[in-house]
């Protein structure tokens, strides 16, 4: 456990920091999730889970918790799957 008063602040903060990126986290996962099993069914809520799970890989991205490349890299392909989907 830290000791000095620099070392405890630093490990609080660290512990707000895990919950903050495990629950963004795990948000992105099922959003993604989601995406994928409405894309079959197509329609409204396909473009609807599609919009909130490209907006939670570029918030994730933005932030700092996963690359920016590998964002755009997740919502091309779910797009990608989506208008393979919908012809």
């Amino acid at each position: 456990m830290a000791t000095h008063k620099s070392a405890v602040k630093r490990a609080r903060q660290a512990l707000r920091r895990r919950a903050r990126n495990r629950n963004l986290r795990s948000r992105m996962r099922t959003a993604v999730k989601q995406a994928r099993a409405a894309l079959p069914t197509g329609g409204e809520p396909a473009s609807a889970a599609l919009k909130e799970a490209e907006s939670l890989l570029r918030r994730a991205a933005s932030r700092g918790l996963i690359p920016k490349k590998r964002a755009s890299r997740h919502v091309s392909r779910l797009a990608k799957s989506a208008n393979r989907a919908s012809s």
